[in-house]
């Protein structure tokens, strides 16, 4: 019988290390859905098509849409996985504002643009995970409505997957949102495939 693993618990430094990898990964996939005119799903999904439509940029949406998520992540989740979710979403917002004035493209075809940015999201955010924090938002109130109601969070997250899609084709040409709809399932086949306690064992 195989003698079961022991977990070790990641340094100060380690988390910080993972903090600015991994935020740095989700703000530069936030780039590449940037110049190719795509959206995402979850919170991030909902500041891309905000910063579409309104003047305000994706960092500052994306800080802004976080905000109410916090009283729940603390209910939730405790005051350390709420400080580290609140520094790695500064961060991706920070971040978000360096890279837009920073880094350009002279092209970036769209179907290259969805998958990569769908697989540095979706890194990053293993990233993020695997050190105790979150990008908040949707996820948060999807597991805070589950302890609650026992309404399954996937269901929550998928519902409003859904209904941020649906709502991108009124501002959107049809065509992005498909490639749009490609990222946002290689993000979670990432997610589904590598964020699972049986293949990491450090916390």
């Amino acid at each position: 019988m195989a003698e079961p693993h022991k977990t070790t618990d990641h340094t100060a430094l380690e988390d910080a290390q993972a903090a600015l990898l991994g935020t740095a990964l989700c703000a530069l996939g936030v780039q590449l859905l940037g110049h190719a005119q795509l959206v995402t799903g979850q919170t991030a999904g909902l500041g891309v098509l905000l910063s579409y439509t309104t003047g305000w940029s994706f960092g500052v949406w994306f800080f802004v849409l976080n905000l109410p998520f916090y009283v729940l992540a603390l209910m939730r989740m405790g005051l350390s996985f709420t400080l580290k979710s609140f520094v790695a979403v500064a961060l991706v917002s920070a971040l978000s504002e360096l890279f837009a004035r920073t880094i350009s493209f002279d092209a970036l075809p769209v179907w290259l643009a969805s998958p990569l940015a769908g697989g540095l999201i979706g890194m990053g955010l293993i990233i993020v995970f695997r050190h105790g924090a979150s990008l908040g938002g949707i996820g948060v109130l999807a597991l805070y409505l589950q302890d609650k109601t026992g309404f399954k969070a996937g269901h929550t997250q998928l519902i409003f997957d859904a209904g941020l899609f649906a709502v991108a084709l009124l501002f959107l040409p049809w065509q992005p949102v498909a490639w749009s709809l490609l990222g946002a399932v290689v993000t979670n086949l990432i997610i589904a495939t590598n964020h699972r306690k049986d293949r990491y064992i450090a916390r």
